[in-house]
């Protein structure tokens, strides 16, 4: 009788652990943030220029390249923080001439771009048919393979260590008046949008999060914006509030990407 017990005590056991381990394995690994290294002194970084039309408050580093210093159109009024040009063209008189800061800078745009993209394992995929307005995002990976829309609010609730990586294979619109939202404690930093169109941020509408986007981005009128906007081709604005989001994560040691 003492065997027989003693069996069903490991069986039981072993059901226990195993039911566990496949909680954990359907619940997924917490991702690891992106890492910006050099490019995390940057709110706005563009490879072919940043336009704007005044008055725009960018709270942070600006810079592009390789493009002339000409193609930043951001005055040295409208910048709390300094403006990085390739040449002596930009802004007067604070513009900085430091064509190997920004090449550093793009490099590592690029390379977070590519680790954004190349994660794997999606906790999500498809979510709303790529229409996210209204919905309430839990922390993980996000994988669209069309454009992503954004016209109701949206809200992203997790706490202060948790990450956020959205995979968009088309476009990413937010429209007018529309915000995105955090809630529970959750940071801008470790909001990651990867896309690979361009994105448009409607007017007046917030956006919170880092953009990594292979195309424009285009902010538009009175739209406010809490993270960095990153784009391997160009920016524009129009009488915006770009904060830039601080970066303070150690580089990662627990990559799914791999």
């Amino acid at each position: 009788m003492n065997t027989l017990k003693n069996y069903s005590k490991k069986i039981s056991q072993s059901l226990l652990i195993s039911g566990l381990l496949v909680g954990n394995a359907v619940a997924g690994y917490p991702e690891s943030p992106v890492q910006l290294n050099s490019a995390d002194n940057f709110a706005v970084l563009s490879k072919s220029g940043i336009t704007n039309v005044s008055d725009s408050i960018v709270t942070g580093d600006v810079g592009a390249s390789p493009i002339t210093g000409a193609a930043t159109l951001l005055t040295c009024s409208e910048v709390v923080g300094d403006i990085y040009a390739t040449d002596a063209n930009g802004p007067a008189p604070c513009s900085i001439n430091a064509p190997g800061t920004l090449g550093s800078a793009i490099g590592d745009m690029g390379i977070a771009y590519n680790d954004a993209a190349g994660r794997v394992s999606p906790d999500e995929t498809e979510l709303g048919a790529g229409e996210i307005g209204g919905l309430t995002l839990t922390p993980g990976l996000y994988k669209w393979s069309t454009d992503v829309g954004i016209t109701s609010d949206v809200t992203l609730k997790g706490n202060a260590t948790d990450v956020w990586i959205l995979q968009i294979a088309g476009t990413l619109s937010q429209a007018a008046y529309k915000n995105v939202t955090l809630a529970g404690g959750a940071l801008a930093e470790n909001v990651f949008w990867q896309v690979a169109d361009s994105v448009t941020i409607g007017t007046g509408a917030h956006f919170e999060g880092i953009i990594l986007g292979q195309k424009l981005i285009a902010v538009n009128t009175g739209a406010t914006v809490k993270g960095r906007l990153f784009a391997q081709t160009a920016v524009t604005l129009q009488k915006n509030k770009i904060t830039e989001a601080p970066v303070s994560h150690e580089p990662s040691v627990n990559n799914e990407s791999e």
